[in-house]
């Protein structure tokens, strides 16, 4: 891999965390409009936007014939349906959690999710762990035993956001498509519900889309683009870049959206919580070196043998 390539996949795949880490801000702009009803302008708009990409990157062809292989493989076609309704999920759960002022807990899922991840491929696809992976991981549970103890209730929202986007990876697993066409085909699966909410809402004069204002529409609009053009970016990253360069770059989101729910918009983070947090941090930086080679198997028997020499 030349080391122009990585530089090249560090900046897309940073970008793209930066831009997860900010948009927040985004959802706060429309913290006046119903959570689902943001959500269902986000997959609809998601959906045209990408249409519209499909088109000028000239993958109009691969998006008919890969929609037309889902049609032919069951296996496949059930991996995407379960995908887009957990990226839907995911999707709401994050932005009812951003505008009802549990950003430091969405942040939170954020953290743990790569630890939910391990615990899914060792449960799911029975793959082996290594003792640094153990330790990252009880250290992590550690961390949410101590919040779920101080504030007496268990952190769903952080739980909820880690496990439903590791069960997203996990199904991505099976399907094998361009980035640009997976977003896109996730994004028509539910596209149909979320214009039927739309309607909905606007038979039952309880929708914000053109009736609150125009800035309100463009931004209802725009989540679209919010939403398509990181994981975009994300997509022409991870192709460039090592997994192990990926893993460290993936907590500039969290760490972007605790500082904004901390010193941005005033959410109360405790002695406590810092503790916990600690925690996870620690796990998370074991789990991170145990993917360099200076961890792997191969660093460990390197290791092993110099002390043997000496």
């Amino acid at each position: 891999m030349k080391k122009t390539d990585t530089q090249m996949g560090a900046t897309y795949a940073g970008f793209s965390y930066f831009i997860w880490g900010l948009l927040p801000i985004y959802w706060k702009l429309l913290h006046g409009v119903n959570a689902m009803e943001i959500l269902a302008n986000r997959i609809f708009w998601s959906f045209i936007f990408m249409l519209i990409v499909l088109f000028f990157t000239k993958k109009w062809g691969l998006f008919v014939r890969t929609l037309k292989g889902f049609a032919q493989n069951k296996k496949q076609l059930y991996a995407l349906a379960i995908a887009s309704f957990i990226i839907s999920g995911n999707w709401f759960i994050y932005i009812w959690a951003v505008n009802s002022g549990h950003m430091i807990e969405a942040s939170l899922g954020y953290y743990i999710n790569p630890l939910v991840s391990i615990l899914l491929g060792m449960i799911v696809l029975k793959e082996k762990l290594t003792i640094y992976q153990y330790g990252s991981f009880i250290l992590a549970a550690v961390g949410v035993l101590i919040i779920t103890i101080s504030h007496g209730t268990f952190p769903w929202i952080a739980i909820s956001l880690a496990l439903t986007f590791a069960l997203y990876g996990l199904a991505k697993k099976l399907i094998n498509v361009d980035s640009a066409v997976g977003l896109t085909l996730e994004t028509f699966v539910v596209s149909p519900i979320a214009a039927i909410y739309m309607i909905f809402l606007f038979l039952h004069g309880s929708n914000s889309f053109l009736t609150a204002s125009v800035g309100t529409d463009l931004l209802l609009m725009g989540a679209g683009v919010a939403t398509a053009v990181p994981l975009l970016y994300f997509a022409k990253g991870a192709q460039k870049i090592p997994l192990s360069l990926l893993g460290f770059l993936q907590y500039i989101a969290p760490t972007l959206t605790l500082f904004l729910g901390v010193f941005i918009y005033n959410e109360h983070f405790s002695k406590i919580q810092l503790v916990a947090f600690l925690f996870i941090w620690s796990a998370l930086t074991i789990y991170s070196l145990s993917k360099t080679k200076l961890f792997s198997d191969r660093g460990l028997k390197w290791r092993k043998e110099k002390r043997a020499s000496l």
